[in-house]
């Protein structure tokens, strides 16, 4: 039972691993209206589910701590991102951003029936290190002027391993509330679109397919496995199993003709944050805020931000600027994933 829902969970990594091809696919459609329209997609399946078995919608009569954790988690971690983004260098933003599944690892030893073995630090930890020396080749360097930021990347980190190891004390509770934490996070997303953002939609029939697999797979599937796995499963391995994922991003986008095979490549593109746009163009950034994840890539559609006149005067209060349009082209779903600064 414990195994096969740890295989389960690992298929949730299987599928944030899609999202970067996703998301190379999905046009210019800015990140809060993304995760909407993804969000809401991915409920469809739940709600199939509780619509087909009537019986089963007792089930999402849970106690507010439940529905909390879950649309914090699930929210709460998108919106920190943004933040953390849109405040901080993206490599130094991402690498802290991407401390959740050793968070998840050193926390599980707090979790009832869970013993912390020298061999699962040494796996979470080998592969922070791993992901450092890919996205960070060129070097790192954290500047007090992006503590905003900084904070906000650690408590995106903080948001999504708590909710996972949270999530893990709700066994009891059934993965159909699954389904409601998809649709509250796709109702706060469109709040946040429409105070924040421009509304772009996809030109093409290739990619509106691009963000109906968005939503059916990572940003759908993959939450309702990874609540079964870390309710049931070994949530240690997955934590330490989250840090194959921006590897084997980097693969699939090559074998798909996304990417040159290159080892400037790997990392540049990781789970539930797809490729990044590249700052200066059609958007202005304050200096050491510009990033460009997308050498290597080959663009399927112009590249240029639309920005908003929402957002033509910026205002010097440091919260208000960190909701701008952010310079990414964002999946919206997974934690954490860290980029290269050009």
């Amino acid at each position: 039972m414990k195994f096969k829902a740890t295989l389960i969970g690992f298929a949730a990594i299987l599928m944030w691993s899609l999202l970067a091809l996703f998301t190379a696919a999905s046009g210019k459609m800015p990140p809060f209206q993304l995760s909407a329209i993804c969000f809401l997609i991915g409920s469809l399946p739940g709600i199939f589910v509780l619509a087909s078995k009537p019986e089963r919608l007792p089930l999402l009569r849970q106690p507010a701590k439940v529905w909390i954790t879950g649309i914090a988690g699930l929210f709460g971690y998108h919106f920190l991102y943004f933040t953390a983004l849109r405040n901080a260098p993206a490599v130094e933003a991402g690498l802290i951003a991407y401390l959740w599944p050793l968070f998840i690892v050193v926390g599980s030893a707090l979790l009832p029936g869970e013993k912390l073995g020298w061999h699962h630090i040494a796996g979470a930890l080998a592969g922070l290190v791993g992901t450092i020396l890919i996205v960070a080749r060129n070097g790192i360097a954290f500047d007090d002027a992006y503590a905003l930021g900084y904070g906000a990347a650690f408590l995106c980190a903080f948001t999504w391993s708590g909710y996972s190891l949270i999530t893990r004390r709700f066994d009891a509770v059934s993965t159909d509330v699954v389904t409601g934490f998809c649709l509250a996070t796709s109702a706060l997303s469109l709040l946040c679109h429409l105070g924040l953002e421009t509304t772009v939609w996809p030109e093409t029939l290739f990619e509106w397919l691009a963000v109906a697999g968005l939503g059916l797979l990572p940003v759908g599937a993959a939450f309702y496995a990874w609540d079964h796995g870390v309710k049931n499963g070994d949530i240690q391995f997955l934590g330490v199993a989250s840090y194959a994922a921006p590897v084997l991003s980097t693969l699939i986008l090559i074998l798909f003709g996304f990417a040159e095979p290159s080892l400037a490549n790997c990392g540049c593109l990781s789970p539930g944050h797809g490729r990044r746009r590249p700052c200066g163009e059609g958007h202005d950034l304050p200096q050491g805020q510009g990033h460009d994840a997308t050498r290597g890539v080959k663009r399927i559609s112009p590249l240029r931000i639309q920005p908003s006149p929402r957002w033509s005067n910026r205002g010097k209060n440091p919260l208000t600027r960190s909701l701008e349009p952010l310079c990414v082209r964002q999946a919206a779903a997974i934690p954490g994933a860290p980029s290269r600064r050009r």
